[in-house]
């Protein structure tokens, strides 16, 4: 595996983290960081300078004013499983109004949010690259067991706003791919309560595979999703 993250992006390219302080957001800026084709490299995080909450869409706005243009390449690590004490539903007795709003909250409003802020960022001539963690669950048409209903909704709202997007921003960025990654089962705080004894990636190894990945996409993919192997997902 090459040294180089992004080899795609120009020489001095910016990048900015969204929830650099999670387990893959951390690995994604420290590869990124480590890039020696990198010129600038950001986290961004609700503890960062300035502070970005998913919730609060001033302080987006903020971060992005802040962190200027122009932004070749945008990685939103962000997405929480439990939510306030609540897990995944494994039935549809157990569907709460309240944690479907709040899991539509993190893992797709919040997301959305961030693009919406930081895709005047990039760059009108020249590959740049938004992607955001999603997850295999958010397939409608991988979907063979069930459960999980505000978690796998959340992400497949996801997956349609980032697409939706993607056929918009072309216009303006005809070289710019969005894109929403798998990363498979990391060794996070976010998978611990419900891998087992499944093998599980580093956070290192998981972003590393993910920037692979990303960097060999080409325009026609925009608006794509992508596992962490390169496989395109069903929606």
């Amino acid at each position: 595996m090459s040294d180089l993250s992004l080899p795609s992006l120009p020489e001095g390219y910016r990048a900015v983290v969204v929830g650099a302080s999670g387990g893959l957001g951390a690995a994604f800026l420290e590869r990124l960081v480590t890039d020696s084709r990198c010129g600038e490299a950001i986290g961004l995080a609700r503890d960062s300078d300035p502070p970005l909450e998913l919730t609060d869409e001033a302080t987006i706005a903020a971060a992005a004013e802040a962190v200027g243009g122009p932004v070749d390449c945008l990685i939103v690590a962000t997405g929480a499983l439990t939510l306030d004490g609540h897990g995944p539903e494994k039935a549809l007795n157990r569907l709460d109004p309240a944690v479907l709003a709040r899991q539509f909250a993190i893992n797709a409003t919040g997301p959305a949010l961030v693009l919406k802020h930081f895709a005047p960022l990039l760059p009108r001539r020249g590959r740049s690259i938004a992607a955001a963690l999603s997850a295999r669950v958010g397939s409608i048409g991988d979907n063979q067991t069930g459960g999980w209903y505000s978690y796998r909704a959340a992400k497949a709202a996801l997956n349609q706003l980032w697409h939706t997007a993607a056929l918009e921003i072309r216009r303006r960025h005809p070289e710019a791919i969005l894109a929403t990654l798998q990363p498979g089962t990391v060794d996070t705080d976010l998978t611990a309560p419900y891998r087992g004894n499944r093998p599980a990636l580093s956070p290192r190894a998981a972003a590393a595979l993910l920037l692979e990945t990303l960097d060999g996409l080409e325009p026609t993919d925009s608006g794509g999703f992508f596992d962490f192997a390169g496989n395109a997902l069903p929606w």
